[in-house]
């Protein structure tokens, strides 16, 4: 199978990092050192290489080196599909960041053309007991990784949402005002539930060829009372016999952003919700994998993985299995640590990158294969 990996990659007052250069093969890569030596800048610079915001969901000015603010940049060289790209993306004073390839402007529809980006982080570890924004931003990052114009799709109904609320908030009832943000939601919004139902079974048929170690989950789309129209056409006449309620509610209570997804444990029918804090998180590695396995097939590579503090939160069994998963794969997975023992199941089918700083540069010493 065709291989995705980064090759090259240099940061520049970004984050924690003054200056910080890795140079790695294809090989899954696991680094490690203290807390606080910026590992997970690291994954999250390389979690811009896909469309969207990146794993934190930070802005460009966020990402700055403090106290400098100077603007940061990232570059890496992407081996993509038997291609090579220079990849590069800049910030300078707060302004947004610019992306380039092969020293061309690019938008993120170009991104997901040339790579896919999966990352599961900690913050995730609540998933399946806090509320349905954070299992949908979860369901939208695989639904992206099947289909790069989702999230195009999602923006353009977001914008038309905010509008329409401000109508509604403002008791406009002029349905003029309404007619041309209610199409633009429909057309979107039947595009978005449409992608997500795919990318569902899509993931469901990659559970459910896969033998692994790790649990597999039931997964469904779920609405909101009065459910989410099929078609385009539906979810725009639900949008206009709805004014009324949503003007008293001062918010649209229709449509794609009320949806959530519900996972169930297969194999005990138990609720995710309901496990215990050990299989919700093999349930969430699970889900990882086979939108890996997925994308693998769709794609024809299978995507950089970005698991941060994966290794510490599972046994020594799960930890063997999930690297020896990682590796039949044939992915890229950067993967973090406090030390190196925590990847010693890997072996020499890993390479090893201890990070530290020195004087506000970051150093990258290389421990044998």
């Amino acid at each position: 199978m065709t291989s995705l990996y980064l090759e090259k990659l240099t940061l520049s007052h970004f984050r924690s990092h003054k200056r910080a250069v890795l140079e790695v093969d294809a090989r899954p890569v696991a680094l490690f050192g203290t807390n606080g030596a910026g590992k997970t800048n690291i994954l999250e610079a390389i979690s811009l290489f896909s469309p969207g915001r990146g794993l934190r969901r930070a802005s460009a000015e966020e990402m700055t080196r403090r106290p400098e603010a100077l603007g940061w940049k990232v570059t890496g060289l992407l081996h993509s599909l038997a291609n090579v790209h220079e990849v590069a993306f800049q910030s300078q004073a707060g302004n947004p960041r610019q992306v380039r390839v092969d020293e061309k402007a690019a938008t993120q529809t170009t991104l997901g053309r040339i790579g896919r980006v999966l990352w599961l982080v900690p913050s995730m570890d609540r998933l399946w007991i806090e509320g349905a924004d954070g299992r949908r931003r979860f369901l939208d990052r695989m639904t992206l990784s099947f289909f790069p114009g989702h999230a195009e799709a999602s923006l353009d109904y977001e914008k038309a949402m905010r509008e329409r609320n401000r109508l509604l908030k403002d008791m406009v009832r002029d349905a003029s005002w309404y007619a041309a943000l209610e199409v633009q939601m429909a057309d979107t919004g039947a595009a978005i539930h449409a992608n997500r139902i795919a990318a569902l079974a899509e993931l469901q048929g990659a559970q459910d060829e896969a033998q692994t170690a790790f649990p597999t989950a039931d997964l469904e789309l779920i609405q909101s009372e009065g459910g989410m129209p099929e078609t385009a056409a539906d979810l725009r006449d639900a949008l206009a016999t709805g004014r009324q309620r949503d003007m008293a509610a001062g918010r649209t209570l229709i449509g794609p952003h009320r949806a959530d997804m519900a996972a169930t444990f297969a194999a005990k029918g138990v609720p995710a919700r309901d496990c215990s804090t050990g299989e919700q998180k093999a349930l969430l590695i699970s889900l990882i994998l086979a939108n890996s396995r997925a994308l693998a097939r769709s794609f024809g590579a299978p995507p950089l993985l970005l698991l941060d503090e994966v290794a510490a939160h599972l046994d020594a069994n799960r930890r063997s299995a999930l690297y020896d998963e990682v590796c039949a794969l044939g992915a890229q997975a950067w993967m973090t640590g406090t030390g190196a023992e925590l990847f010693s199941e890997l072996g020499p089918r890993a390479q090893r990158l201890e990070i530290s700083e020195t004087d506000g540069v970051s150093q990258v010493l290389r421990h044998g294969d």
